[in-house]
């Protein structure tokens, strides 16, 4: 069976974000980048940080829905 990569694209592009991420992942892993291999672990360690910076009192947390705003109005 052959199978286009734009037919296959754009079946990946329908995936729900988990499934998108899910076959991302597989995707370079299967290139061999060890990079890729840490990616997960160094996510949890960031949001383990984060999350332990807001519990201290050291950042504050914004709404997300704010900070998506203000990224879009700097972008025009």
């Amino acid at each position: 069976m052959s199978v286009k990569i734009e037919d296959l694209e754009a079946a990946a592009l329908e995936l729900p974000e988990k499934g998108r991420a899910r076959l991302a992942r597989a995707l370079l892993l299967s290139l061999g980048d060890p990079a890729a291999e840490n990616t997960e672990q160094t996510w949890i360690e960031e949001a383990e940080h984060r999350y332990e910076e807001i519990r201290r009192g050291d950042v504050e947390a914004q709404d997300s829905d704010e900070v998506f705003r203000e990224a879009r109005a700097r972008r025009r």
